[in-house]
């Protein structure tokens, strides 16, 4: 084709900047929407209700809220040795195939919104009236997530 100039095509890759701030926006969002569902839930219940339910949800999730903590303070313990020059893995004796603190930080962070999205579920179910399908909400999750 004479005359005709030829455009180079340039993908248009978004700077990491951009991209780590609507992750944030993103969770955020995400946190915000679990907050006013799981209020309206809780408030939708009656009082006597409610103090069964919160001790309910308080023994299905809060062995999974301090895994979720552990594996962060974990990436954190990871992260400061980085910092400082420790070499853990000579340290601890560990094969050069190790997970590093962005990996752990990683798992960390699926299991940070993993949880609290089941808890919401459980919530919006119990309240609803589904008991059957809330009651089977924690196991699921433990399926998937093990």
């Amino acid at each position: 084709m004479k005359g005709a100039s030829s455009i180079p095509a340039v993908a248009i890759i978004p700077s990491p900047l951009f991209l780590r701030r609507f992750k944030v926006i993103l969770f955020l969002l995400w946190g915000l929407c679990c907050c006013k569902i799981g209020w309206d839930s809780v408030m939708r219940m009656s009082v006597d209700l409610r103090d069964l339910f919160l001790y309910e949800a308080f023994l299905y999730y809060n062995p999974l809220l301090l895994v979720a903590l552990m594996i962060w303070l974990w990436g954190v313990n990871l992260w400061v040795f980085e910092q400082s020059s420790v070499n853990y893995a000579r340290v601890f004796d560990l094969s050069q195939t190790h997970l590093s603190y962005r990996e752990i930080w990683t798992c960390a962070t699926w299991l940070t919104l993993i949880v609290p999205t089941s808890m919401t579920a459980y919530l919006y179910l119990y309240s609803h009236g589904e008991v059957s399908l809330a009651a089977s909400q924690p196991v699921f999750f433990c399926m998937l997530s093990f």
